[in-house]
């Protein structure tokens, strides 16, 4: 397990890496790095099993989680930064682990954005909505996480991290040359979008989060699946 977790750590490492090297060098071949970086997300989950065998069920339902996450995001675009995304990740991650988690946010972002239109922001929306399901996942054990304003705080403030982080992309994007008031104009215009994405969080987890919780945990218990315990 601790090989595990040093390649889970390694990834995302890599992961950063690539966003940096994508935003110095060029953004032109944004989907074939967002693919690399699938590939990426993949590894540490799949070093989970190198003592036993992948089973197709284990696959097909983080595909599924995956779908969801994705799909879910479609009907709500009409509403900045308010969909189920997130939720999903979080509480997928808090049943199967941070590596799933971290994989479940990276197909999502990829997958969605099929519908609502890829960009060079793609691969950083991938590693917002995987460290999502990675932190998620790190701290389900944790009594905080395990409480219920734990769980939305968590969800509360992932929605502005998630934006802060975009903020990142679009700043080192900018023609201009990059200054403190030009700083502060981004994160001040991205308040509502965190806002209204942090306000989603909550009200998914509080509404939908027990319910969702109590049928993943059921599914990971009875089917041993994803190194259920």
């Amino acid at each position: 397990m601790q090989r595990a977790s040093r390649l889970f750590f390694l990834s995302i490492g890599l992961f950063i890496v690539g966003l940096a090297v994508s935003a110095a060098v060029t953004d032109e071949h944004y989907l074939l790095l967002s693919f690399v970086l699938i590939a990426v997300a993949m590894l540490p989950l799949f070093a989970r099993f190198e003592r036993r065998r992948v089973e197709a069920r284990e696959l097909v339902l983080l595909a599924v989680l995956s779908a969801i996450a994705a799909i879910g995001r479609v009907p709500f675009a009409p509403l900045p930064s308010v969909q189920p995304t997130s939720f999903v990740i979080i509480i997928s991650a808090l049943a199967f682990g941070g590596e799933a988690g971290f994989m479940i946010g990276a197909i999502a972002a990829l997958v969605s954005n099929v519908f609502l239109g890829q960009g060079p922001w793609t691969p950083w929306q991938m590693f917002c909505w995987g460290m999502i399901g990675a932190t998620a996942g790190w701290l389900r054990n944790t009594r905080g996480m395990k409480s219920r304003v734990g769980l939305l705080l968590f969800g509360f403030a992932w929605g502005f991290l998630f934006g802060w982080i975009m903020n990142v992309w679009y700043l080192i994007n900018l023609p201009d040359a990059l200054s403190w008031s030009l700083v502060a104009v981004a994160y001040v215009q991205s308040f509502y979008f965190d806002l209204a994405h942090a306000l989603s969080n909550v009200f998914f987890l509080a509404v939908l989060g027990g319910s969702w919780g109590k049928v993943l945990q059921r599914f990971r218990k009875k089917y041993g699946l994803l190194g259920a315990e």
